[in-house]
């Protein structure tokens, strides 16, 4: 054979070859896929809400457009407090949500966001990650047909907006709060009357006076809502969400039904937007903390009375509520053994350290 014919025939051969030769198993593995995910929060809300948008945008890049997930805001699908269920009956594949909106099903729901004079957000993502407890809470998902990834954290809240000052308990008595969950029975047994109310109807329930108070996150969110302009004194801390978590809850089929390289995508992804989230609200809070002091709040830390009864009536609402729910008592049980194995150690390094910053602070 010549030469210039035996190339031909080599070259015919290999791309033939190449032809007939499977795709990689990266590549098969990689199915193109479209989901939903529903928020509990809408779109102006661009922290709380945008870290769902983060979490879809590098699942996207990560696979190179090949899983996608369309983020839709609270009420474009369903109402933000209606998210979870979205995810249980199968309208969405997933969503971004608060667990602990979903107290009314079961009270368990609140670990996996806060509880009163619970955890910190580092203390959060260190019992979470490490401490076990996203397998108890997903043990206790599962129920619910939802399997859960930690996604974003708000930090320690705010005490909420108030019309008059709270110098005592009796200040609370008949007080209609915009505040659920547990947190919310917790203030019902000090004589407050909680309302479990979404986002975005908050502020004209404060105007027409359907509220007294509210609380939501922080100053980044609460300026952007205007609650200053109806309530003017600002209470903290918000000793019910030491450290707020967020959760991607996915339909638990859909979960498992997914490769193993898009499972890994998406709890490095959720990872991601976990981190995100508590980055951009400690870099913006200091800036909304002053603009909010200009436009007329006055900032009040919450009496040591009102915080020696609330965390009192904390203790009790925990007790009676571990005694008629089996899966409540052991993740709290769980949760408060950790919480004081790490306050052992952050008493000597962490507040050791801020307090002493703080101190010095005020004297440069």
């Amino acid at each position: 054979m010549k030469r210039r014919q035996f190339l031909q025939a080599a070259g015919l051969g290999v791309a033939a070859a190449a032809i007939a030769a499977p795709a990689p198993a990266v590549a098969q593995s990689m199915p193109e896929l479209k989901w939903r995910l529903t928020s509990s929060f809408p779109k102006s809300l661009d922290t709380i809400y945008g870290a769902a948008e983060i979490f879809a945008k590098a699942v996207a890049e990560a696979t190179d457009n090949k899983f996608q997930i369309q983020c839709f805001a609270a009420g474009e699908i369903v109402p933000g407090l209606n998210a979870a269920d979205a995810v249980s009956n199968g309208t969405v594949e997933m969503c971004h949500t608060a667990s602990y909106y979903y107290f009314g099903k079961d009270p368990t729901f609140a670990f996996g966001t806060a509880v009163p004079f619970g955890l910190n957000s580092r203390m959060q993502n260190a019992w979470q990650f490490f401490g076990g407890g996203m397998e108890l809470m997903n043990e206790f998902y599962k129920k619910h047909n939802i399997y859960g990834i930690p996604c974003g954290n708000t930090g320690c809240q705010m005490g909420g907006w108030f019309r008059k000052e709270i110098k005592t308990v009796e200040d609370l008595k008949g007080l209609k709060m915009r505040i659920g969950g547990f947190a919310g029975r917790v203030m019902a047994k000090m004589g407050a009357v909680p309302q479990q109310i979404a986002g975005g109807d908050i502020y004209p329930a404060l105007e027409k006076g359907t509220l007294d108070a509210c609380e939501w996150v922080g100053p980044y969110d609460d300026e952007k809502l205007g609650f200053y302009k109806v309530a003017k004194y600002y209470y903290y801390p918000g000793w019910w969400e030491g450290g707020a978590m967020l959760h991607n809850f996915i339909n638990i089929e859909k979960w498992e039904q997914l490769p193993p390289i898009y499972k890994s995508i998406v709890r490095t992804a959720s990872e991601m937007a976990n981190t995100w989230m508590q980055s951009k609200y400690d870099a913006a809070n200091p800036a909304a903390l002053k603009k909010l002091l200009a436009g007329g709040a006055i900032l009040r830390p919450f009496t040591p009375q009102v915080l020696d009864a609330s965390y009192q009536a904390a203790l009790e609402v925990y007790t009676e509520t571990a005694a008629a729910n089996a899966d409540f008592k052991k993740v709290h049980d769980h949760l408060m053994a950790y919480r004081s194995d790490q306050y052992l150690w952050w008493q000597i390094a962490e507040y050791t350290f801020d307090t002493y910053q703080i101190r010095a602070r005020s004297r440069t």
